[in-house]
């Protein structure tokens, strides 16, 4: 029949020839020799140059045909192909074709034969096709890679370490069974031989009659011969494909080149975009999800109920593949057989890889029965560096009967359906997934919940690397911030500070520094710049690109620029609510300017260097803008509006480095944490979630109710380990705020006493730790700054109650005086729905009340009303006040007020015992720490010994060696009486320092301590660093009735200035050389002001008087002019006057020391002056000294 179909007829066969023949001789006679080498190689690819000949033809134009040659070897027209012609060029390509179509169905018709069997091959002709039969599945059966011999079943283990088993899957032929099989005919190729894999039959066939054979003398007698014979794999095409289809991949090379930039065996990245800079772009990683489990254990509704989340809550990219639709387009050419079944796992596999190499959630449904094939897709994601979690749904199969949604396990049932898997067909379970769903156990939303935590925990939903513990959510930026310089470079860092302009920083500058140098305002790395300012005033949040994917990486650590913008904005929002700015004088604008560095040094008000500011930008301080815009209210007796207003004319921005880590030695500072540490306690804790109560007040039973009952809420949620971390503020708070001592111990005692009172906690699921930051007041704006921090140091859950950082109006409010300044339903709304909070959850706090029935404090039952008492903030802080006393725990009066007493389950009985001790002495302001204000040692000199803290107006320092610092230390060193013009000085203020310190004229002894001002606070200079050592002259007294044109005296010993390069420590006694001196008018008084240098100075030798500063130190004298004039400006008072604005020389400042001294000894009476005839100036000057009137 081939043959028929494919000859055609004699006439037109003998046709054909003579044509070529004529041709042929046409081409021998007209072409060059190159020509027959050319038909050759159109004879060797004659499909490809017949058809390319045809096309010639009727292009018109034709280089490599024959056609082609034959009209490029004539040279007239004639020689152009007719229509005739071509007919014959269509023969031809029959012709041509011929001995290629004949030898297929040659071949195939030899196939067709042998593939029936044969009487006629003989017995060595057998033996010899079994044995090349043996040897080609002997080759076949070596055991692939993870896999073991076909007749046992032996544990493996895969890359990521879980272990799973491999069986002999029904159907498959072992080897020693396919030792002596014929499988298949002589002309089947050796790969077919090894595919068949079904049972051997065999049959008695009756041989056919030979045909009688004329040269032979006598004819064989038929004979019947038992032959096997086996169902050929070609019988079966699903079978031939899965044959095909395997050795295909079985002979693909195991690193497939993409391109060349690559080497074999190493990453594609180098010809894709990178993983991280695909995922960071994309907000999210990607990742496999594989749900295996039996037909109805609900993969495709969980995957459905999951997909739903993260696309619509969560802006997620995510995509589902399963059954229904991968058969209806990628696997529509497979079936249900088992070869069938693990190329649509090991399909569906590739595709997931691909689709999760490409940032997308992919979740898989398939119930893929086999574990080895689920095994090889773990470990092709492995291979990518692609997360794979392998999600078992542990159904019970009678549950799954009941479910039976598409009605197959009742055909099953029926004997309608048969190999069924996890029926009458294996289903092999997962040994370790990564999550097991007992779906029946679970709704659909747990599930779902479930792996939407597992995906949060790992960091999946966000794009950039984790950098923090599983379960935390990462700080916003993705970076973690810690600013402190490593020990190693910290005495360089010192050193270099020491040369660089001084920036002064106020104690609350030190909170905020703090704040961003310990990484709780990520992804800051310094005090603003003008245009983060902006930013965050307008927007309450800032676009950041800390990864670079837009190329703004380095936007928050450059100057700002107004006219070049970067023509791609950042692709990420971050909550920035709070502006975080550090504001100068211009007095050190000056400075910075004209010391021509780009660096500054952070001092603190007691003269430490704590930090450097790398590549500053210095701007306008538009305090009132900031103002309106952070607070939105108008009240210029808010506390914290006033600090602004306060601040210099100006605001610096830079980059922080940390010279050591900021302590308070208050007693307090084991409490406070770091980001990293905090974040090292919660993964010590197990945490796999954490949630922040912040405190402004002691913590009562009501309080700890909602801690532990949001707790309990995480943990129905699915969380396994929840902490909570118990947040006190730390930072700057108003006066009359509880002290930030008095609810730190009160918390210890709620810890301390852990469940066994309805007010205490349970230390082993809580974290203490005070959050740095200073508060502001700014109630909705501030209350986004408070979540946003503690997402930055690992909390995802934040409670908050009403009115959150609000405060009540004062009298110069211009609305809401002594009223809310802000509503309090608002903080709440706006931080559920603040820019770039991301996924961080609140919590809200509910009306709880105490249940007189069981003494514990709870959310009212409204049938039993009269059962609930109401303990508001005010009440309770009268009850301390009033020093009540705990109630009869089975009689608790209606009014506690008029009894005086506390339920005992309102608080945990020391901790109350705390609070009553505060309000009870609320008034004793010198007992409490009100906020995180560094108390550190007097920089000290030898010989001299101090009480109180440093700083507080408690502090006093006492000369050991003398009674008296002004009266018992000599007026002019003893070994430089001789030497013209040489001092003593008193160090009260070393350089750098900006504590106020003087000499107390009224104590006995006269020590050094701290200047306070009129309302008994600690005075500090504000307007800068003091950048010269400040004291007294012992042995002086500017008398106020000693007039200087219309002025008299301050009352004070005379006050000199060192102005050498090296700090003094306070107390310190130096010989000084007088260089000329100042005469400040203050407040309608005389300061003179004597300016010398230490004799220990190294530019002591070259500086003998003003011109000789000037000379040395140009600009030194206008800059001591500047100080003077405007140094109290800073505190909203007037510009000072000078007597001059040019030094007095030597010669004038030794004449008043002369006049001052001798007015000393008056004061003393060393001259015979009685003390009653001393001015009223004088009362209550101690003078008891050895040295004055003892």
């Amino acid at each position: 029949v081939v043959i028929v179909v494919l000859f055609r007829d004699h006439n037109s066969k003998q046709r054909e020839r003579n044509q070529y023949k004529q041709r042929k001789a046409l081409l021998t006679t007209q072409s060059p020799p190159t020509v027959s080498l050319t038909v050759m190689a159109k004879y060797a690819y004659a499909p490809l140059q017949i058809d390319q000949n045809r096309r010639g033809n009727q292009g018109g134009s034709s280089g490599n045909n024959l056609s082609g040659m034959m009209m490029s070897s004539s040279n007239n027209n004639s020689n152009i192909p007719s229509q005739a012609d071509k007919d014959d060029g269509n023969d031809q390509l029959v012709q041509e074709r011929m001995p290629m179509c004949v030898a297929i169905c040659v071949l195939l018709a030899i196939v067709f034969v042998l593939s029936k069997g044969s009487g006629d091959i003989d017995l060595q002709a057998q033996q010899q096709l079994q044995q090349q039969q043996q040897h080609s599945l002997r080759s076949m059966d070596t055991p692939q890679v993870g896999a073991t011999a076909a007749t046992a079943t032996t544990a493996t283990t895969t890359a990521s370490g879980h272990h799973s088993e491999v069986y002999p899957k029904p159907g498959m032929v072992q080897q020693q069974d396919l030792v002596d099989m014929n499988m298949v005919p002589e002309a089947a190729p050796d790969s077919l031989a090894a595919a068949s894999t079904t049972t051997v039959n065999t049959a008695t066939i009756e041989t056919p009659p030979v045909a009688s054979c004329p040269d032979c003398p006598t004819c064989p007698e038929p004979t019947t011969t038992t032959t096997t014979t086996t169902p050929n794999i070609l019988d079966d095409p699903n079978a031939l494909m899965a044959k095909l289809r395997q050795d295909a991949l079985d002979s693909t090379p195991p690193h497939i080149i993409e391109c060349s930039s690559a080497e074999a065996g190493e990453s594609q990245d180098a010809c894709h975009l990178p993983k991280s800079e695909r995922y960071t772009a994309l907000g999210q990683k990607g990742a496999t999800l594989w749900m295996t489990g039996c037909s109805g254990a609900g993969k495709t509704t969980i995957a459905t109920a999951l997909e739903d989340l993260l696309v619509k809550h969560h802006g997620k990219h995510v995509y589902r593949l399963d059954g229904d639709n991968l058969r209806t387009g990628l696997n529509r050419d497979l079936t249900f057989t088992e070869a069938d079944r693990a190329e649509s796992v090991r399909r569906t596999g590739e595709l997931a890889t691909l689709f999760s190499d490409a940032g997308v959630i992919t979740l898989v449904g398939l119930i893929s029965p086999y574990r080895g094939d689920r095994d090889l897709v773990r470990k092709r994601h492995e291979d990518q560096g692609i997360p794979f979690y392998e999600i078992f749904l542990d159904v019970p199969i009678d549950e799954l009967k009941a479910r039976d949604p598409k009605g197959q396990y009742a055909r099953v049932d029926s004997g309608e359906l048969k190999h069924f898997t996890c029926i009458d067909d294996p289903y092999e379970e997962p040994l370790d997934p990564e999550i097991t769903l007992k779906t029946h156990e679970l709704k659909i939303e747990e599930s779902a919940k479930i792996l939407l935590q597992r995906l949060e925990k790992d960091g999946i939903l966000m794009g950039p690397p984790k950098v923090t513990p599983p379960g935390l959510p990462n700080p916003d930026g993705d970076l973690l911030v810690d600013l402190l310089v490593s020990p190693t470079e910290a005495p360089s860092k010192q050193a270099e500070a020491a040369t660089l302009p001084k920036v002064l920083l106020t104690d609350i500058d030190l909170n905020w520094l703090q704040t961003v140098a310990e990484g709780w305002a990520a992804p800051l790395t310094g005090f603003m710049r003008e245009g983060i300012l902006l930013e965050t005033l307008h927007f309450n949040s800032l676009l950041v690109d800390p990864f670079n994917i837009t190329g703004n990486g380095d936007k928050l650590t450059t100057k700002t620029k107004f006219e070049d913008f970067n023509p791609h904005r950042p692709n990420h929002r971050v909550s920035m609510p709070i502006p975080i700015t550090l504001s100068l004088t211009e007095f050190t604008k000056d400075s910075i300017e004209q010391s021509g560095k780009q660096d500054v040094a952070l001092v603190t008000r007691m003269g430490k260097m704590i930090a450097i500011l790398r590549n500053v930008e210095i701007y306008e301080n538009r305090k009132e803008e900031i103002v309106t815009r952070m607070f939105g209210a108008i009240d210029m007796g808010h506390p914290y509006i006033k600090n602004i207003y306060a601040g210099g004319d100006y605001l610096i921005g830079g980059e922080i480095e940390l010279l050591e880590r900021i302590v308070y030695n208050d007693g307090l500072d084991q409490w406070r944490k770091t980001v990293t540490e905090l974040l090292q306690e919660f993964d010590d804790k197990g945490a796999d979630t954490v949630y922040a109560f912040q405190t402004r007040n002691p913590t009562h039973a009501g309080h700890a109710y909602l801690m532990k009952s949001a707790g309990e809420d995480l943990k129905r949620q699915g969380y396994e380990n929840p902490v909570l971390w118990l947040s006190p503020l730390g930072g700057w708070t108003k006066s009359d705020d509880v002290p930030l001592d008095v609810r730190v111990k009160q918390h210890e005692e709620v810890l301390k006493m852990g469940t066994d009172h309805p007010g205490g906690l349970d230390p082993a699921s809580t974290v203490m730790a005070i959050w740095p930051a200073p508060m502001v007041y700014a109630g909705p704006t501030e209350v986004q700054f408070h979540a946003k921090s503690r997402r930055c140091a690992g909390a995802s859950y934040f409670v908050v109650g009403r009115d959150p950082a609000g405060m009540k109006g004062s009298m110069e409010a211009v609305a809401h005086q002594d009223d809310d300044l802000y509503d309090g339903n608002h903080g709440r709304y706006v931080l559920q729905n603040s820019p770039g909070i991301e996924d961080m959850k609140m919590l809200s706090f509910v009306k709880v009340m105490y249940d007189v029935t069981d003494n514990v404090m709870k959310v009212p039952d409204e049938s039993r009303m009269d059962d609930f008492i109401s303990i508001s903030g005010t009440k309770m802080r009268l009850l301390a006040r009033n020093g009540a006393v705990p109630c009869s725990a089975t009689d608790i009066p209606t009014d506690l007020v008029e009894a005086n007493c506390i339920p005992s389950g309102f608080m945990v009985p020391d901790g109350w015992d705390l609070v009553v001790d505060y309000y009870k002495n609320i008034d004793n302001t010198t007992r409490w720490i009100p906020w995180s204000q560094p108390h550190v040692d007097p920089p000290a000199a030898e010989g001299t010994v101090s009480t109180g803290s440093f700083g507080f107006s408690t502090f006093a320092m006492q000369n050991v060696g003398s009674a008296s610092f002004w009266h018992d230390i000599e007026y002019m060193p003893s070994a430089y009486k001789a030497d013209k013009g040489i001092i003593n000085m008193v160090t009260e203020i070393p350089m750098y320092m900006a504590a106020k310190m003087e000499v107390d004229k009224s104590s006995p002894g006269n020590p050094i301590i701290q200047d306070s001002n009129k309302d008994g606070s600690p005075r500090y200079y504000t307007y800068g660093t003091p950048f010269f050592n400040y004291g007294l002259i012992p042995q002086t007294w500017e008398d106020p009735d000693l007039k200087t044109g219309l002025f008299g005296g301050d009352n004070d010993p005379i006050d000199v200035m060192e102005l050498g390069s090296t700090s003094l420590k306070m107390g310190s006694v130096t010989p000084c050389r007088v260089l000329g001196s100042m005469e400040l008018i203050d407040e309608g008084e005389m300061d003179h002001k004597i300016l010398c240098i230490s004799l220990s100075d190294p530019d002591a030798s070259r500086i003998h008087n003003m011109d000789d500063l000037e000379a040395v130190k140009p600009g030194y004298i206008a800059k001591i002019v500047h100080w003077w004039k405007y140094y109290k400006t800073s505190d909203g008072k007037d510009v000072n006057s000078l007597g001059s604005e040019t030094p007095r020389t030597v010669d004038q400042a030794l004449q008043v020391l002369e006049e001052v001294h001798h007015r000393w000894r008056s004061l003393c009476g060393l001259d015979g002056t009685r003390r009653t005839a001393l001015s009223s100036h004088t009362d209550g000057f101690w003078l008891a000294s050895q040295g004055c009137r003892a």
